[in-house]
């Protein structure tokens, strides 16, 4: 026999063992890793042997795997363009050494024959070709030798930081999942990797002075020199997490519940005390979901932190309301549960992660009612003077999930429960949707009995425990538990995006029953639920149900002065404020008025009207301090009412502005909104003068099917009224002081951080003139991170019988007749104030001569960056005024980006006023952008999320 034979049959006689050890009766995957971290370079070195079983019923020619670390090697990975998406350009700036990437060096088969291998179009996927097709049942050894280069931890949680810590997780390869086809998705930071899993075991080398905590295994520890090695099992489990600190801040919990490695803690909250809650959040996930089929579940800080308690919860330690018990074990909670979910139940997270949402969400809501029933969201605020009378310190802390869910659904936003993981946008995806899940099994408990659904939670847990599942599976079984009809949780408020909405519409009395007719506003076919009160007791609970339209109910008479649908607010209903009629006649139904001080969620049994302190400034009124009168709450709601009334201390008059607005949102894409809006305003926009504005208006919005698309177009029409009174001392006004203007304007936009385009066309008639304008502006961010900013305006009179340049085209400072621009000192020529500038028009940095324009104009704006926020630019143009000569105009200079359109500085070098730099009083000539609208300045930091 051959010696290379012989090597063979020892080998096949191995791993024969090695499969019957680890169960491939059950086909499970067999995959061996060596790898070692070198602590200078940040390089992962592994050999990776991985035994992959074709358990489907069909012949494998290609196998993908998941190389989720390589999504971290460049700008146009799926990684980088989901930040795009994000507004985040920290991996598109980032330079190639602080990037991670795999390096594959070798990829032999058992033969060690070479294997053809290759990236799909997202960089994160490897797809081998095995030397020949695999049938069903069959297995095929793979031997990869690859270095997987860590990155820095800014730009998600894995990685390494300064201090010498690591998070290593999705850092090796991993199969992707088949099922009857393959299911192949790239890292978008969505915590949604979907591979199959594997009996695996690790032998890893990593630096000395490093403690080790992960969620396989752990065993055979032992130390070298300059180094440590440890072996790690994990058993039926998906990939492997790794967490690496100098300083071991883990801790074991045993229990005869579950065995726990966490390192959440609370500072206020001994020790003795948190081991305590630990032993009760074990105990409440081990009755409801069963026993850990592993070792110990690790509970980590890094987790936590990708998944928070967002609302009140973020609030710093030093004011944070609740108790610290309290605290600790939401955090605790809900860290273990998407843990223990995670390892244990094999379902497609990027498909079907309402499924984990709802169990976890859903299991949250249980704790606090089991726990804590009479927890406040505001927690100890709600008792505080002057807090205490706002709804939402009357309400509990569960009423946060409705509440948050519905910040999207009122500026319709929200997206089905089955929408793909990666096209929801941030805010769906990380809370809304999530929440939205939880509620539905709180809704669907109500409806058919907690203890039906508890129970159908704990036996799909136990069912399915370490088995691909789907949300069919979930459904099969809570089906199962009743025998009432609960197809509407699934075809309507799973599987649609339509709203619950119902209201009374009429009570008709006699005497010993009341006819009630529900109207569903919103056509979602789903239960209803109907109160009768007797003062602020309830006397009587109905389900309604089948109420596709309207629909007339009859229910006996049992002493009730209130019928309320949803009194309890268990369902996720759009709109609760026509949720309730009195008996007792028309007058006793009307709802009261409430005045509040700043903001408040929705209270449905008052009419609320919000008032605010507010202060504007402008250098004729001075500081205007006022008082925000509003009915808009802490949700979006269609009707809106706000009025400020303010008093300008300079002037020593009365300042401000008001609205009607009336949205009115259609469907998910294409006209999906239609603003009706009456506003009206009056300053001061010169000593003694003053202004006014009435202006009526209507516009339409479109947006596209993708809701993270950033694309959007709009048709706005107004009439702006502008009334006007000038001090006698002054000169007299250039034009007539009253005048109206009517204004047409198409915008179309797709506005990015890497990518920013956005153009409009603008019509404008009057009594005196007509005139056309086109804007555009395009931003494109390269990829050797240099910035290029380009602007085109161009503008024609289509007739003109003024006499003055007040409606004229500008170059560098409109007159802004229509008053849109927050100008500090908008009839200033000289000082601080008039160096002010806002891009538009000519959009012209440098102060020429005769800036204006009667008949035409056209000038191209542009930038580019030479280090960080650094930039040149420069202007050209040309003007055209009646029985004039066409002149040409050019400017450029340096340009200071310090927050794009919120706030830069432009320093003029040359222009056709020659070497502005060498003039005197070169300091007059520096222009500046800010903004001071806190609205425009928080559009800046929730983009991302909406």
């Amino acid at each position: 026999m051959s010696r290379k034979k012989a090597i063979y049959i020892f080998n096949t006689f191995g791993i024969f063992l090695f499969l019957l050890r680890y169960g491939m009766v059950h086909g499970q995957h067999i995959n061996e890793i060596k790898a070692t971290l070198d602590g200078e370079t940040k390089v992962i070195s592994i050999q990776q042997k991985f035994t992959y079983i074709n358990t489907s019923t069909d012949t494998l020619r290609i196998l993908y795997f998941n190389d989720w670390a390589n999504a971290y090697s460049d700008k146009n990975t799926a990684l980088a363009k989901r930040f795009a998406e994000e507004f985040k350009k920290s991996l598109h700036l980032a330079k190639d050494k602080e990037r991670g990437a795999t390096k594959i060096i070798s990829t032999v088969d058992d033969q060690y024959r070479g294997l053809q291998w290759q990236r799909t179009e997202g960089k994160d996927i490897i797809m081998i070709i095995p030397r020949e097709a695999l049938a069903p049942q069959d297995s095929v050894q793979i031997f990869i030798s690859y270095e997987v280069k860590l990155p820095p931890k800014r730009y998600t949680p894995y990685g390494y930081d300064g201090r010498n810590r690591y998070y290593l997780k999705d850092w090796y390869l991993t199969p992707a999942v088949y099922n009857r086809e393959w299911q192949i998705y790239s890292n978008k930071n969505l915590e949604d990797l979907y591979t199959e899993a594997a009996n695996t075991r690790i032998n890893f080398v990593y630096p000395a002075g490093l403690s080790l905590n992960s969620n396989y295994e752990e065993s055979a520890v032992s130390s070298f020199p300059r180094g440590q090695q440890i072996s790690l099992k994990g058993t039926s489990q998906k990939s492997c997490e790794i967490i690496l600190d100098p300083i071991n801040r883990f801790t074991k919990h045993v229990s005869r519940h579950l065995t726990v490695a966490t390192d959440i803690e609370s500072a206020k909250y001994d020790k003795i005390s948190q081991g305590i809650s630990i032993n009760k959040v074990s105990k409440f996930i081990f009755e409801n979901l069963g026993e850990y089929p592993h070792g110990s579940l690790l509970v980590s800080e890094i987790d936590y932190n990708k998944s928070p308690l967002y609302g009140i919860n973020q609030l710093p330690s030093f004011i944070r309301p609740y108790a610290e018990q309290f605290q600790f074990e939401m955090k605790f909670l809900k860290t273990a549960l998407g843990s223990y979910l995670r390892e244990t139940m094999f379902i497609n997270p990027r498909k079907e992660q309402w499924v984990t949402d709802a169990l976890l969400n859903y299991l949250m809501i249980n704790y606090v009612e089991t726990y804590y029933p009479e927890q406040k969201l505001l927690g100890k605020l709600s008792k505080v003077w002057g807090v205490r009378g706002f709804h939402l310190a009357k309400m509990g802390f569960n009423e946060q999930y409705p509440l948050l869910h519905m910040l999207t659904a009122r500026r319709n936003l929200e997206q089905s429960l089955i929408t793909p993981n990666d096209s929801l946008i941030k805010f769906n995806q990380k809370i809304a949707n999530r929440y939205k899940a939880g509620l539905g099994l709180a809704y669907l408990a109500d409806y058919i009995g907690k203890e039906k659904v508890d129970q159908s939670i704990s036996s799909f847990s136990n069912s399915y425990k370490l088995k691909s599942v789907t949300a069919k599976d979930l459904q099969t079984i809570l089906e199962s538990a009743t025998d009432l009809d609960i197809t509407w949780f699934f075809d309507e408020y799973v599987s649609t995006r339509e709203k619950i909405d119902f209201k009374i519409k009429k009570i008709t009395k006699s005497s010993d029953s009341l006819g009630v007719t529900i109207k569903n506003k919103q056509g979602t076919n789903v239960p209803i639920s109907l109160f009768g009160l007797q003062k602020d007791s309830v006397v009587s609970k109905y389900w309604l149900t089948d109420i596709k339209e309207e629909k007339t109910f009859i229910i006996p008479r049992n002493g009730e002065d209130r019928l309320v649908l949803n009194y309890d607010q268990k369902i996720p209903e759009f709109n609760q404020r026509d949720n309730w009629k009195s008996l007792n006649g028309f007058f006793s139904s009307n709802k009261k008025l409430k005045f509040q001080f700043f903001k408040d969620a929705e209270d449905p049994y008052y009419n609320q009207i919000f008032y605010v302190p507010v202060a504007t400034f402008n250098i004729y009124d001075g500081i205007t301090p006022g008082l925000r009168l509003t009915n808009k709450s802490l949700l979006q709601r269609p009707f809106v009412f706000d009025f400020s009334p303010s008093i300008g201390f300079l002037e020593r008059s009365l300042v401000g502005f008001g609205r009607f607005s009336y949205t009115d949102y259609h469907e998910k894409s294409g006209h999906f909104v239609t603003n009706y809006t009456l506003r009206g305003s009056t300053f001061h926009f010169q000593t003694n003068s003053r202004f006014a504005t009435v202006t009526p208006s209507i516009s339409f919005g479109w947006r596209p099917d993708n809701l993270i698309s950033n694309k959007r177009q709009a048709l706005s029409f107004r009439w702006v009224n502008v009334f006007r009174t000038i001090d006698e001392s002054l000169d007299e006004l250039e034009t007539d002081p009253d005048y109206s203007v009517l204004n047409a304007r198409y915008t179309n936009s797709n506005i990015g951080i890497i990518d920013y385009i956005s153009w409009f066309v603008d019509a404008q008639h009057s009594s005196d003139f007509s005139k056309l304008a086109f804007n555009l502006e395009y931003r494109k961010l390269f990829q050797n991170n240099t910035q290029f900013n380009f602007r085109f305006f161009a503008g024609k009179f289509l007739r003109n019988r003024t006499d003055s340049d007040f409606f004229s085209f500008a170059l560098d400072r409109p007159t802004d007749y229509l008053f849109d621009f927050n100008y500090i000192g908008r009839s200033e020529d000289a000082g601080l104030a008039s160096q002010q500038i806002i891009i538009a028009e000519g959009g012209f940095k440098s102060q020429l001569e005769n800036p204006f324009a009667n008949d035409w104009i056209t000038t191209a704006n542009t930038s580019f960056s030479l280090w960080r926020w650094i930039e040149l630019y420069g202007d050209v143009g040309f003007i055209k005024n009646t029985d004039v000569s066409t002149r040409f105009v050019y400017d450029s200079g340096v340009r200071l980006n310090l927050v794009t359109d919120f706030f830069e500085l432009y320093f003029p070098v040359y222009s056709n006023n020659g070497w502005e730099i060498a003039q005197n009083n070169y300091e007059e000539k520096i222009r500046f952008v800010v903004t001071l609208s806190p609205k425009t300045l928080l559009r800046l930091f929730n983009r991302k999320w909406f």
